[in-house]
């Protein structure tokens, strides 16, 4: 199924690119939402942190990370990830730090509902520190896909 995307491939490709961008805006503004939430529990600024986070969720986090997923997975196959193409290490490698990406979306979504719930375990600096995540990944993952070290 190597090129199945025929001549769509940069569309589908600079599509996925983009989608990217959003998720990853979404998981550098989320950790910053929830440091001011956690500041605000107990006032009635909490509920309006809620709603911030909760439209962030819907409108850019959860749509452009599956449609990453969903623009990746045929990035994929059109290189031949299915069909055991050699050469494909940086690939899994990508592939390994996305799923850990979306780990960390769904963590952080989690925290989001537990500080609804008026439940704070984290610092506000742990918090700040967990933002820089995504960048070390992205930073990783650009790395991959550009030099393909492997």
């Amino acid at each position: 199924m190597i090129g199945f995307l025929g001549s769509a491939y940069l569309w589908v490709k600079a599509a996925h690119l983009i989608f990217v961008i959003f998720w990853m805006a979404g998981l550098f503004i989320l950790p910053r939402y929830l440091v001011h939430h956690q500041e605000a529990l107990g006032t009635i600024e909490a509920a309006k942190w809620t709603e911030r986070e909760k439209k962030l969720r819907r409108v850019i986090l959860t749509p452009s990370m599956i449609i990453v997923w969903l623009l990746g997975v045929a990035l994929a196959i059109h290189l031949g990830l299915l069909d055991g193409q050699p050469g494909l290490g940086w690939l899994h490698a990508k592939i390994a730090l996305v799923l850990l990406l979306t780990g960390y979306h769904a963590w952080m979504l989690a925290y989001a509902r537990r500080l609804e719930l008026g439940d704070a375990w984290l610092s506000d600096r742990r918090l700040r520190l967990l933002n820089e995540l995504p960048a070390l990944f992205v930073a990783l993952i650009v790395i991959l896909v550009i030099v393909r070290p492997f």
